[in-house]
Parts: structure tokens; C-alpha cells; sequence
């Protein structure tokens, strides 16, 4: 995949029920779920947006899979090898040693030096991934947001790693401040602190939605819960996070359609 080093090009849900996850994100984000056509893939599910763009993988890990968060954000490498002999340099971890998917790519799974899990990844395919797409394109991921207690310390990391760099802040008031990440002409997302928010330390992933109170709606109508928001955010729209029906956190952006009205 030709996509910038630190891009995020792949999502992967980690589900002990399955069905569950499929009725709910296909209801609420508008993905179309539906079993790889790979045959040694197994019985992994690839959502894919209304425009046809591969967004996220949903599967239940064996038990002897190391523990991961529920959702995982895969960043995009040039060199998986590479990358990870700089994350160790860095004072961060391998989970799992980098190994190929037949068809698919080679990645690895790491921590950071705070121990936040990611995923990296060399796709085979020479063509980009769109999974990440800023703008408003239905299903696709546009945020990415990290929470985490020494912010300061998973810029210094991630800098290193990808070439991120800080590109202001949003004050929160006692909970620190809302800092945004730069790479290039690209804003990914964010980092704040988890110490001061009350947040797990994790990555966070947002989906755009056409309409965030419909979709709101739509999670909580399944048995989800709003977990936060939806929140005006700088450019107009609104953002919230959900709760799935196994608690697993996502966050969704979109605009408010009466607001346009």
C-alpha cells in the first residue's frame, strides 16, 4: 500500500459474539458485513463502506491470541521490520513478531512505552487503503485519538515512529489540553491524557455518519449507550462515542441534519 508512514489503513474488531457486532455496526455506521472471500481467512468479516472501500476486519480470537483492546488501529509501514526494531528502540514492545497474511500484507502487533497496543503493516496490495479518508465519506474512518497518561511522552514516541508532530491544542480546562497530531498536510487525530479525562488508555477510532442523532439513535434503539456527546466539534459537525452490545467504544462523526434545515 502506497499510503504515508503513520497512516491509519486498517480497523479490526476483537468480538467474542460476533453476530452481535455485525447486526449492530451495519445498522449503525452502514457498513455491509460479509465473510472474506478468502478461504484461509476463515470466518473473518470485512465491513466495507456504501462506496465499496474496505474499512475494518471483525473476528473472534482464539484463546490463545494475546490480549488486545477491542478495537485495534493498524498504521501503515513501508517496512514492518523496520518499524519494529525502531519501536523497541524507542522503549516500546512487540506483542506479536512481524508475520505475513497470505494476500493481505506483513504486520506486527506493538506497544508503545506506555503499553497502549497498535498494529503496523506493509499491505501487498500496490493500491492505497481508503479505510481513513478526512471528509465526508459514509463509513470511513476520519479521527483517530489517543488517550493516554504522559501525552507529552506518546508525542515524543509517535514523532519518532512516524513522523508525527504537534499541531496546537484545544484546552479542556482541568483535563489538560486536546492536542492535535500533524503528519505532512494530514491532521489524523489527536492525544489527550487519560489521567486527567478518566478515559482507558487506548486508541480510539471515529466513522462518519450522515446523520449522527440517527445513528445515535440506531445504537441505542439496539440495546448500545451513548457514552459521550454528540459534541459540536471545529468545522460544524458533532461527535459522540457508543457503546456497543458487549461495551466495546467507538466514535462516530457527522452532522446534526436539523441543524441544516
Amino acid at each position: 500500500m502506497q499510503n504515508p508512514d503513520g497512516t491509519p489503513i486498517w480497523f479490526e474488531l476483537n468480538t467474542a459474539d460476533e453476530a452481535k457486532a455485525r447486526h449492530f455496526y451495519a445498522a449503525t455506521i452502514g457498513w455491509t458485513i460479509a465473510r472474506s472471500p478468502m478461504p484461509e481467512h476463515g470466518a473473518y468479516l470485512i465491513a466495507s463502506a456504501p462506496d465499496g472501500a474496505a474499512i475494518a476486519g471483525i473476528a473472534t480470537p482464539p484463546s490463545s491470541a494475546p490480549s488486545l483492546p477491542d478495537w485495534s488501529i493498524y498504521f501503515g509501514t513501508a517496512d514492518v521490520d523496520a518499524t519494529v526494531a525502531k519501536v523497541m528502540e524507542l522503549g516500546g514492545s512487540i506483542q506479536v513478531e512481524p508475520m505475513d497474511i497470505p494476500g493481505v500484507g506483513r504486520f506486527a502487533i506493538a506497544k508503545d512505552p506506555q503499553h497502549v497496543s497498535f498494529m503496523v503493516m506493509t499491505g501487498a496490495s500496490p493500491d492505497p487503503s481508503s479505510a481513513f479518508v478526512q471528509g465526508p465519506h459514509h463509513g470511513h474512518a476520519v479521527w483517530i485519538e489517543l488517550a493516554i497518561p504522559d501525552p507529552d511522552g506518546a508525542l515524543a514516541f509517535y514523532g519518532a515512529l512516524f513522523g508525527w508532530t504537534r499541531e496546537g491544542a484545544m484546552p479542556m480546562g482541568p483535563m489538560g489540553e486536546y492536542v492535535f497530531l500533524g503528519s505532512g498536510e494530514t491532521r489524523p487525530g489527536a492525544v489527550m491524557s487519560s489521567a486527567t479525562t478518566g478515559s482507558p488508555a487506548r486508541w480510539n477510532w471515529y466513522a462518519y455518519v450522515p446523520d449522527i442523532d440517527a445513528a445515535i439513535a440506531t445504537a441505542t434503539g439496539l440495546g448500545g449507550v451513548l457514552l459521550q456527546g454528540p459534541d459540536q466539534i471545529p468545522g460544524g459537525g458533532y461527535s459522540a462515542n457508543v457503546g456497543d452490545l458487549t461495551g466495546t467504544q467507538l466514535g462516530i462523526v457527522g452532522p446534526r441534519i436539523g441543524d441544516a434545515a
